[in-house]
């Protein structure tokens, strides 16, 4: 009898093929059974390849067509880039550290930051286009014919009016629901979608910014107690960043691992007021924290891939994520039902 789970996919760029890796090893054999999903950005991209393959068949017929659908997008994900970046970057892992602040600084990677200080996605008229639109579409198994219910799936993206999160789920996930919560607001256009509860069109902006990924969405009581999170953005770093790059890198994985903080150390304050007796005749679930990651690869290869998603990186996030899921498998998940996996008193206390 499967375990059943909740998965958490966090947004990261091109990094976020290291959640492909976990759920292509996941979907290798039936010892997981998917209940609910969330996931932002690239997590939501993810997320809905997934939800869609899954709900397209039941058992290995499903499994299988939603590895169809993941290597599908990440095949294409990895076709949207501009190969002379890749070189540059190539060349520049191996420039001495005395002249790499120099050479970030002529870097076509710094080039395109300026850029986008000075033209925004909104200047390039009827030229504009959003290549994730053609990638979903082009699902092997659509996401429009699944049964969002079955596994329930959740998307996150941010209200650019009001800044808070939006969580859309059941028929509200649609292809521009996905689009939405994978909008870098630099790169991208803002994701306008008609919102029944406030009578407006809004506009949205990437997940990260809001929830990353948003936990509560599980906690329904339908849904089993278990959430496995995949993370992407390296929750410490050893030393102090010094260059330009190295600060910029730490911001942005600060920032966008701040929503997910807040939640676990949210769940870690009612954990704690349940062992101290304070929640007696309260009907409360209690989730048990699972966690999949890889911060050794992460840190080592910086925030500025997230925007370079070429088939060597692509192909080396894929095969550390199934590694990390083969180490869970026959490790954590024999917690799955009884317990965390995590030490979130010291984690996030």
């Amino acid at each position: 009898m499967p375990k059943r789970i909740n998965l958490a996919l966090q947004g990261g760029g091109a990094h976020g093929a290291f959640a492909w890796g976990v759920l292509d090893r996941l979907l290798d054999g039936d010892e997981l059974e998917v209940a609910g999903i969330s996931g932002t950005s690239a997590g939501a991209l993810n997320g809905a390849a997934l939800a869609a393959g899954l709900a397209s068949a039941d058992g290995a017929a499903g499994r299988k067509a939603a590895r169809e659908n993941l290597d599908h997008v990440w095949a294409e994900v990895s076709r949207v880039n501009d190969h002379r970046l890749l070189r540059w970057m190539t060349c520049l892992d191996h420039v001495p550290s005395s002249l790499q602040r120099w050479a970030e600084l002529f870097s076509p990677v710094a080039w395109m930051e300026n850029w986008s200080r000075i033209f925004s996605p909104y200047d390039s008229g009827v030229f504009y286009s959003n290549p994730l639109g053609r990638i979903i579409a082009g699902m092997p198994h659509p996401l429009h014919s699944c049964h969002i219910q079955n596994p329930a799936l959740f998307v996150t993206a941010t209200n650019v009016r009001t800044g808070r999160v939006r969580v859309f789920a059941g028929d509200e996930v649609t292809p521009e629901a996905v689009m939405a919560s994978a909008c870098l607001p630099t790169l991208f256009r803002a994701v306008e979608i008609d919102d029944p509860k406030t009578g407006r069109r809004e506009a949205y902006w990437d997940g990260g910014y809001s929830g990353n990924p948003a936990l509560f969405p599980l906690f329904g009581t339908d849904l089993p107690r278990d959430i496995v999170i995949v993370t992407i953005n390296p929750m410490e770093r050893e030393g102090i960043p010094r260059s330009p790059v190295e600060i910029q890198d730490r911001i942005n994985e600060v920032s966008f691992n701040s929503s997910l903080q807040r939640e676990l150390r949210a769940i870690q304050f009612v954990k704690r007021l349940s062992a101290e007796g304070r929640l007696t005749g309260r009907d409360m679930k209690e989730p048990l924290i699972h966690l999949l990651s890889d911060d050794a690869l992460m840190t080592s290869l910086g925030t500025r891939t997230k925007l370079l998603p070429g088939p060597g990186l692509i192909g080396r996030m894929k095969t550390a994520g199934r590694l990390a899921a083969e180490k869970f498998l026959s490790g954590d998940a024999r917690n799955i039902g009884e317990r965390d996996s995590v030490d979130l008193p010291r984690l996030y206390g």
